[in-house]
């Protein structure tokens, strides 16, 4: 069931037959009617929910659910253009039933049907033989009417309907006297249901219109060409023409044709006389010199600029296409002819006599439009570049001849994101992207690998083409100092071979295999840098290869350590002493000298930041800068095994370490432990 408004349609009562197929049909008043639908499935299960696939003529705007305690769904959608779509459907799926079962769909086609009125009101009814009137046709729904660019013939009163400025012109041209009554036919986009909703039609109830046609002051003679072109031929040899006799036409003569009836007018062609016809008319040579529009005025024939005779037809340029521009999706016109596989753009054409040309594009599809426009000086047409198409141009045609002019097909080169580059430097590789702030890493980097996902460049829905990337390297010590500096540019990665593009990317600049970071540096390798280096790479796209802004990404790998060795000579001062099978410490102690090989540890989380303690063993040489004679001064030296605590300030030059540990003294050949501070002086 879907419902608008207040409106219900059912499938089992509102439906109606079209080219052999049923169709739900409803009426709509908006482009972009919005509807509910309640879907009844034929076995109603929880297990098996029903879907309604998702399609570019609607937009889905509540999820298909089931209603609470009822056997059926609700969903709402949106259309989209309901005039302008063309087989509008909706399918519905939904799981087999049983493992292993086919699932089953179901689609219903859709008929929006509209009502549509058109009306004629004209101020004045009187027309003349020959001379084109036009008059404006109301309607309550302009896109729905069927325009036509042809005049009927055969008529009393011919006429054509021209949609112009946002309105219904109807274009009206006499050719017999006296009353005479007009019927207009009118065709829809959308169809109404006639015969109590059991018939589709497209054509609305005719309008008639009575005019009187009266004869003009001179004879209006009619020719059997009202398209004339101006070129070399016609002004030189002439173009042969068929025109009613004039009864006083001499043969063999030729004629002035002009825009005014007084003398002196432009001259605009000249008619020759040739022979008569049996069907009262006479042949001619016609040769023109200036353009000419039947809405314009009438065109005199005159006879020692006396004029004779009246009648009208279009003189036109030839056919010249002077300038092609091209409008992108969401874009603004531009000069450059480039349009890209699978795209859909605007191409207008500006010249000259434009309006009565027929234009068709190589291999490409015209798709109809609201927005198209058709004139002598600009035509426009939306068209559709086939994803798979071959030509590196399209040539566009008149009438089946090549114009000199076509479009340029170039493949997208568009910056895609860089989650196809990936980088390994120890471990599996991964993508660029994830890589957010330093990377701390705290083993040997052998090398670091660049390498490239070529199948995740082009998409079935997006293409992007050739890749172009730039890599700056700069790797730096631990002190921030620039130790080597490269930048590779012009890499060029193309999408692999699963691209319905992947033959038109074939080149010899296309990136194959793996970047080696080692290959690139010369001074120093990753696996040769010191404790704390930095490596910083920096991926982007080269700017000058697109358009629009590119994607940047950077990478900065810290060679991070947990542990630092080293030699260290301190000046531990005023130590607190217990020797072995004493009670008690002994009395602060003078300046001694530590030579220790310690262990310092890195913070887990910071850049080359040591923890205030360190763990280390060496020798103690227990008051040795104290030069007093006094023989109670213990001077000695110890094998000991020291923990010291430091200042946590990384810019201090004087520092004051607590020492903890314990030891063997050589001389009193005795064990003893220590407690105390000490002077540590960093240069």
């Amino acid at each position: 069931m879907l419902r608008t408004d207040t409106t219900f349609y059912q499938l089992t009562r509102n439906t109606v037959a079209v080219q052999g197929e049923q169709h739900l049909y409803f009426y709509y008043r908006q482009e972009d009617e919005t509807a509910e639908l309640e879907v009844y499935p034929l076995n109603f299960q929880a297990s098996r929910p029903v879907r309604i696939v998702r399609s570019a003529d609607f937009l889905l705007l509540d999820s298909l659910t089931p209603v609470p305690n009822k056997p059926f769904y609700r969903a709402k959608i949106k259309f989209k253009e309901l005039t302008a779509t063309r087989f509008l459907r909706l399918t519905f799926s939904q799981p087999a039933d049983s493992a292993g079962g086919v699932p089953l769909t179901q689609t219903i086609n859709l008929l929006p049907i509209t009502r549509t009125t058109l009306e004629l009101r004209p101020g004045d009814t009187e027309l003349f033989v020959g001379e084109e009137k036009v008059f404006e046709l109301s309607s309550n729904n302009l896109k729905n009417i069927r325009t036509t660019a042809d005049w009927t013939k055969g008529r009393d009163i011919d006429y054509r309907i021209t949609q112009e400025k946002g309105g219904l012109r109807l274009h009206v041209l006499p050719n017999a006297l006296g009353t005479r009554l007009l019927t207009v036919q009118v065709q829809t986009e959308r169809p109404f249901l006639t015969d109590n909703n059991r018939r589709v039609s497209y054509s609305l109830p005719p309008i008639r219109q009575e005019f009187s046609v009266k004869a003009s002051r001179l004879r209006f003679l009619s020719v059997d060409k009202k398209e004339i072109t101006i070129d070399e031929l016609s002004r030189r040899k002439g173009v042969e023409l068929i025109l009613d006799n004039g009864r006083t036409f001499d043969l063999k003569r030729t004629y002035r044709i002009e825009e005014q009836e007084e003398a002196g007018g432009t001259l605009i062609a000249e008619l020759f006389t040739r022979q008569y016809l049996t069907n009262d008319r006479v042949l001619c040579w016609l040769r023109v010199y200036n353009t000419h529009r039947q809405t314009d005025s009438y065109l005199y024939i005159k006879e020692n600029d006396q004029a004779k005779y009246i009648t009208n037809f279009n003189i036109s340029p030839k056919t010249t296409i002077n300038a092609v521009s091209v409008r992108h999706r969401g874009g603004d016109w531009v000069s450059s002819t480039n349009v890209n596989p699978g795209e859909t753009v605007d191409v207008r054409l500006e010249g000259e006599s434009l309006a009565r040309a027929r234009f068709h594009f190589e291999d490409v599809q015209i798709i109809p439009s609201d927005s198209s426009i058709r004139t002598d000086a600009a035509v426009v047409y939306r068209v559709q570049v086939p994803i798979t198409v071959d030509k590196r141009r399209i040539t566009i045609f008149n009438n089946g001849q090549p114009t000199g002019q076509s479009l340029a097909v170039r493949e997208f080169q568009r910056p895609h994101p860089l989650d196809f580059v990936s980088v390994t430097f120890g471990e599996s590789p991964r993508p660029i992207t994830r890589f957010n702030g330093p990377v701390l890493y705290d083993r040997t980097v052998s090398d670091v690998v660049f390498n490239f996902n070529t199948a995740g460049i082009d998409s079935d829905k997006q293409l992007y083409g050739k890749q172009y990337l730039s890599f700056d390297i700069r790797t730096q010590n631990a002190r921030g100092e620039l130790i080597e500096m490269r930048t590779v540019d012009n890499i060029v990665v193309c999408p692999d071979e699963n691209s319905v593009r992947a033959a038109f990317y074939q080149d010899k600049q296309c990136q194959v295999g793996n970047i080696s970071l080692n290959s690139l540096l010369s001074a120093r390798k990753t696996y040769a840098l010191d404790d704390w280096s930095t490596i910083i790479i920096t991926v982007r796209h080269n700017q000058a290869q697109y358009q629009e802004a590119g994607f940047t990404q950077k990478l900065e790998l810290v060679l991070q350590r947990r542990v630092k060795f080293d030699i260290d000579i301190s000046f531990p001062g005023g130590l607190l002493t217990k020797y072995k099978g004493e009670s008690s410490f002994t009395s602060f102690g003078g300046i001694s000298l530590a030579t220790l090989a310690q262990f310092s540890f890195y913070h887990p989380t910071k850049i080359n930041k040591l923890r205030p303690y360190k763990v280390g063993a060496g020798f103690v040489a227990l008051n040795a800068f104290n030069l007093s004679q006094d023989a109670n001064v213990n001077r000695d030296l110890g094998i000991v095994v020291l923990g010291s605590v430091y200042p946590t300030r990384s810019d201090a030059k004087l520092t004051f370490p607590l020492y903890l540990g314990g030891g063997y003294l050589m001389n009193k050949k005795s064990l003893f432990f220590l407690f105390g501070p000490g002077i540590g002086i960093r240069l």
